[in-house]
């Protein structure tokens, strides 16, 4: 039931409404302001969004699970909260979606794989527990590569999701079920993962503002492990201001987590003034590279131009040992993947084989049939990596290679700010383009490894589109917990162009 102080004309507002404006299509903070002014329920916009997952979702496929009964449990309880005048955080009433990697109490997990198809967490992620804590409402989990392992969601174990601004190609991965879905409108905002680009690849794909957290950011309490030393929580977003609100609600100190550092959170939202005077911003030619699709180039150094319109400087950086980021990455990643997936055993939970002779067989047919061949092709190198006899040749040696990345970035940050780059060197590509090869896939990652390798924080926002339509994005990394300035950068290139206001044609 509707609270009484919002019931006078139902029918009015909805007539209201429809002709002035959609509210699938609002950013965070149109709908708080709609919100706080009573103009709109948030059962009504929570249902408004529900629909459009009903209509579209079919097409796009973005959700693994649709939690429609707890979505509309939780507005109806912002509304009475509303009802009767208890002051609200900023995130009350906005519905979100959850990367399904990111454990959610009693509400499947499953990774989009057939390991965990069944899996409902007895806990709550922290990133989850805060924003329940801020009275969000969760719509339900997005398809993703599973376990987080892939550049395309097209390792997902059920279902391929298609990019919104063209059904035949790819959204990026592996969180493509989170940029799909904030892209298309079927959620106000969501969270991801970044592993090595799996926030801000997605995001240039589909057209949208994607963060990778600073390592330590935000809590990975509850976020299902790939890659240790790597992995990081962060938001998908319409727009800039909302990534800001986003990142605000999930960040901080959690003493849950060894790695989450004891830090103040500033407030993002005050870093967003559009005066960028006296920025200076990195150039690194070492990622301008022969093979780089010539309209992505083009709409790089179109954007950087207008960073320089705005006032920023622009200074020329090197990262000599970007090259070497791939080959370190797949070492790094893929041992450190080995070792989290050894969990999956088939005893404690998880898939297990139907009528085994013996343990022995038990373990083996559940991890063959549990896991997909891009996990299993993985687990492999991890574990070949971190073998006796290579440990040295390999996995020790691409960890010192890391340091020599970092220590680039670290006497880059000397000469400027911020650093732009490409997100990717392509578009968006066609389904099956790069399955057939994994390296070309490996390489969809190529500008954005290094980042993760380095535990420095990135985004990736719109910048343009080819001719064919299709979204290309611009990717900003900071210092270390410094977000707020990549933010603030992000924010005043956006004021200055329209591409975040497109919208895919569905």
């Amino acid at each position: 039931m509707r609270p009484t102080d919002m019931s006078s004309s139902s029918e009015s507002r909805e007539s209201w409404r429809s002709n002035t404006v959609d509210l699938t299509h609002l950013t965070i903070h149109e709908m708080q302001a709609m919100l706080a002014t009573r103009e709109v329920s948030a059962t009504e916009l929570v249902r408004s969004v529900l629909d459009r997952i009903t209509r579209l979702d079919g097409q796009v496929a973005a959700y693994t699970t649709v939690t429609e009964e707890i979505a509309l449990e939780q507005a109806g309880t912002v509304d009475r909260l509303f009802a009767v005048g208890t002051p609200l955080p900023p995130l009350a009433g906005i519905p979100l979606a959850i990367k399904d990697v990111i454990c959610t109490k009693g509400v499947r997990t499953t990774c989009a794989s057939k390991m965990l198809e069944s899996y409902e967490p007895p806990y709550d992620a922290t990133v989850i527990r805060r924003l329940k804590a801020q009275e969000a409402v969760l719509l339900g989990k997005t398809n993703m590569d599973e376990f987080a392992m892939g550049s395309s969601t097209e390792n997902s174990s059920f279902f391929r999701t298609r990019n919104p601004w063209a059904l035949d190609y790819v959204p990026g991965g592996s969180s493509g079920g989170s940029a799909a879905a904030v892209a298309a409108d079927l959620c106000a905002a969501a969270l991801g993962s970044d592993t090595g680009g799996s926030i801000r690849q997605p995001a240039s794909f589909c057209g949208i503002a994607g963060l990778k957290p600073t390592y330590g950011r935000v809590s990975r309490y509850g976020l299902v492990a790939f890659a240790s030393s790597l992995d990081q929580i962060g938001p998908f977003a319409k727009d800039i201001h909302d990534c800001a609100l986003l990142l605000h609600a999930i960040a901080g100190h959690d003493p849950c987590d060894s790695t989450s550092a004891n830090l103040p959170v500033p407030d993002y939202s005050s870093a967003l003034t559009g005066d960028v005077r006296g920025v200076r911003i990195g150039i690194p030619d070492d990622y301008f590279i022969e093979g780089m699709d010539p309209e992505v180039e083009a709409a790089i150094w179109t954007a950087i131009r207008t960073l320089k319109d705005l006032g920023v400087t622009q200074e020329k950086v090197s990262l000599p040992h970007t090259p070497y980021a791939i080959a370190t990455y797949y070492l790094v990643a893929t041992a450190e993947a080995s070792s989290n997936l050894g969990r999956y055993d088939g005893v404690r939970y998880g898939y297990r084989t139907l009528r085994p002779t013996d343990l022995l067989e038990m373990y083996q047919r559940s991890r063959q049939e549990g896991f997909g061949p891009e996990v299993k092709r993985r687990i492999l190198l991890g574990t070949y990596a971190l073998s006796a006899g290579y440990y040295d040749a390999y996995y020790l040696k691409a960890q010192k290679v890391r340091t020599l990345i970092r220590r680039d970035f670290e006497q880059a940050f000397e000469q400027c700010d911020v650093i732009a780059t490409p997100t990717s060197p392509t578009p968006p590509f066609k389904f099956g383009e790069k399955t057939e090869d994994p390296l070309q896939m490996y390489l969809s990652d190529i500008f954005t490894i290094s980042v993760n390798l380095a535990g420095l924080p990135g985004i990736s926002i719109p910048c343009g589109f080819t001719k064919a339509g299709l979204p290309i994005g611009l990717q900003l990394i900071g210092k270390p917990f410094d977000e707020a300035t990549i933010l603030k950068v992000a924010h005043a290139y956006e004021q200055a162009t329209d591409w975040h206001r497109r919208k895919p044609p569905l």
